[in-house]
């Protein structure tokens, strides 16, 4: 397999770990419970949340890393950081770059979140979602192989991101529309008071 292919399957490794990710903290968001709904066990999804984001981000970092490598991509190691000058599709791969980047800063503040306060981790906290959207419209819409061939959108790599997406983006929906259901006051009352733990015991592993 070439350094390019792994390159690739690196990135689309990481998309779904992402899309894990953001579903977990939609539930998480909700206060899903699951001993008393499905599967009824305690499961403590806050750290499978946290660590799918961080295994996310360095997949999707060495996705970046393995470019210069490759013999056919035609990269340079100053592209990583910036690739706004690489030879094929610099503005769907600056893209992805600053999706990268949005993800790094998410993670980065979750181990301040508490020094940062609710209000002030929870609006860098949205930058999870404009990550997601600009991580997916670069992975569906770039050439994998960056050979300049047609991107063909109905193979199964591209299939599995735009499912993916459609996945997210459903979810994200059914979370706004609870969230118009519930009264504003009562909301913000209950996430504060869960604001230093953000998963009950009952629901952890012990």
């Amino acid at each position: 397999m070439k350094v390019i292919d792994i390159s690739a399957q690196l990135g689309l490794l990481a998309a779904w770990l992402l899309t894990l990710n953001v579903l977990l903290g939609l539930l998480l968001s909700v206060r899903y419970n699951p001993l008393k709904r499905w599967p009824y066990k305690r499961v403590n999804y806050f750290t499978l949340h946290n660590w799918t984001g961080y295994v996310a981000l360095a997949l999707a970092a060495a996705h970046a890393l393995l470019l210069p490598l490759s013999t056919t991509a035609g990269w340079v190691w100053k592209d990583v950081l910036w690739p706004s000058a690489v030879p094929l599709q610099p503005t769907l791969n600056t893209l992805g770059a600053v999706s990268l980047y949005l993800v790094l800063l998410v993670v980065a503040t979750s181990y301040v979140r508490r020094r940062m306060g609710r209000r002030a981790w929870k609006a860098v906290h949205w930058a999870t979602y404009a990550a997601a959207a600009l991580f997916f419209i670069h992975g569906v819409f770039v050439e994998q192989h960056l050979k300049g061939d047609p991107v063909n959108l109905f193979g199964t790599e591209k299939l599995s991101l735009l499912f993916c997406f459609a996945v997210v983006a459903w979810a994200s929906w059914a979370r706004l529309r609870h969230a118009l259901r519930l009264p504003a006051r009562g909301a913000v009352k209950e996430v504060e008071a869960h604001w230093d733990a953000p998963v009950p015991v009952e629901w952890g592993e012990g």
